[in-house]
């Protein structure tokens, strides 16, 4: 009698995280529409941007890993290199106000300037709601959506999870592979991989 309780708890936990990864968005789904303020105090909705290519980055910069993209100069190269070839590039901060990584407008737009960062935005989502959509776990966590709206990679950002900037030399990029494949009429080789970074410090 007395552990009947907690055999249905256990089961209703376990319904209930089978419910959350049922509507985890996927690679091949169409990706979750957003409305997200930039730090200039600019709405951006994501399907404003169909019929381009769009990226998002998660970022935190008191996170070792994040640094490591750009500290090298990495990040800033890629947001360079790929909205000069039309892609929007949205950098999300969903780190919630006392946590690591959390900025006001003020402070993210001094970070830029001070990085020499590029994207087309950076999204301030201190309540994780576009955090929460796409689950992101990780800073970085990337993820790449193509002209239909539909979300063709999600993961890291290459393929050496570690906080070494020498790394980033002899790294693969997925991002650059995904946009690379998908602008020249080919599947996405590496759709998906296992994102790796500070966890997203979600309020």
């Amino acid at each position: 009698m007395i552990r009947k309780p907690f055999l249905s708890m256990g089961m209703l936990v376990a319904a209930l995280a089978l419910s959350i990864a049922a509507y985890a968005v996927r690679v091949g789904d169409t990706a979750p529409d957003f409305t997200g303020t930039d730090s200039n105090g600019k709405a951006h909705k994501l399907s404003e941007y169909r019929g381009k290519y769009v990226v998002l980055e998660w970022t935190n910069n008191g996170c070792p890993y994040t640094l490591k993209h750009y500290e090298s100069g990495n990040m800033q190269a890629l947001q360079k290199q790929w909205t000069a070839k039309g892609v929007v590039w949205l950098t999300v901060l969903s780190s919630a106000p006392g946590e690591q990584g959390y900025m006001t407008a003020v402070q993210e737009n001094a970070y830029l300037r001070k990085e020499n960062a590029a994207p087309t935005a950076a999204l301030l989502d201190p309540t994780g709601v576009i955090g929460h959509d796409y689950a992101a776990k990780t800073t970085p966590h990337m993820f790449v959506i193509d002209p239909t709206g539909r979300l063709i990679y999600a993961g890291a950002i290459d393929d050496h999870a570690t906080t070494d900037v020498g790394d980033v030399k002899v790294s693969k990029n997925y991002v650059s592979a995904a946009l690379t494949e998908a602008m020249a009429g080919q599947p996405v080789a590496t759709s998906s991989t296992r994102p790796y970074g500070c966890s997203v410090k979600y309020q």
